[in-house]
């Protein structure tokens, strides 16, 4: 038995967006404060926005409670409101998920990235009508590594952890896939520290999981 379906996560999977905005936001607050680092900021990689805001302020070394930090970081997270996601879009992204709805399986998104957000993704890069289904980690209280996400995007597809493929980048999306029981394919990143243990593929490029047993209508089997 194959893979009737295939859930994406979208940010470092179908966008090169993560190291675009780690550097970014490392940049403006090493204006204020130079203590901090860019490996500081790799855990917020892949982080739902209530746990990132915690990270943040503690590498900031700024109390939860201060709101004119909250207020800094709402003006560092706008300056990327005018990113062309069409420039960081992977390129064979269209077609992987062309070919995958002609191979007759479905698709869905599943993003820790707030709803709007993804929106916009969907809409700058003219993909939306390429899922079946498309959900947002803020639609739930815990986000990636909570499974969550996944079990329900399995639940709108109507098909069962084993029947699908989680593509995934970070360690919180990895280990949320494995725990939602889905056979994880992992995108390398070597600017990241990701732990991809639990993944039972590697691929560079998305492309490469049309090559993959599960999809080519076998059982999912490590590589």
């Amino acid at each position: 038995m194959g893979f009737k379906a295939v859930i994406f996560d979208m940010d470092g999977v179908l966008i090169d967006s993560e190291y675009l905005y780690l550097t970014g936001i490392h940049r403006e607050l090493q204006k204020k404060r130079p203590w901090v680092r860019e490996e500081d900021l790799y855990p917020s990689v892949g982080m739902d926005s209530a746990r990132n805001r915690e990270l943040m302020h503690r590498v900031a070394r700024e109390p939860l409670d201060n709101l004119e930090f909250d207020r800094e970081l709402e003006e560092i997270y706008s300056l990327f409101d005018d990113v062309c996601y069409r420039e960081i879009l992977y390129p064979e992204v269209p077609g992987v998920l062309k070919s995958l709805r002609e191979m007759g399986l479905k698709t869905a998104l599943a993003s820790s990235t707030g709803m709007e957000g993804i929106r916009k993704v969907l809409r700058q890069c003219g993909i939306g009508d390429l899922f079946d289904y498309v959900v947002s980690g803020e639609q739930f209280r815990e986000s990636k590594p909570n499974p969550e996400i996944y079990l329900t995007a399995m639940a709108a597809l109507g098909c069962q952890a084993g029947e699908c493929l989680v593509v995934e980048d970070s360690s919180y999306g990895v280990t949320a896939g494995v725990a939602a029981g889905a056979c994880v394919a992992a995108r390398r990143d070597s600017r990241f520290p990701f732990d991809q243990t639990g993944a039972a593929y590697r691929i560079d490029s998305l492309s490469e999981i049309l090559e993959l047993p599960g999809i080519a209508g076998q059982t999912c089997a490590a590589l």
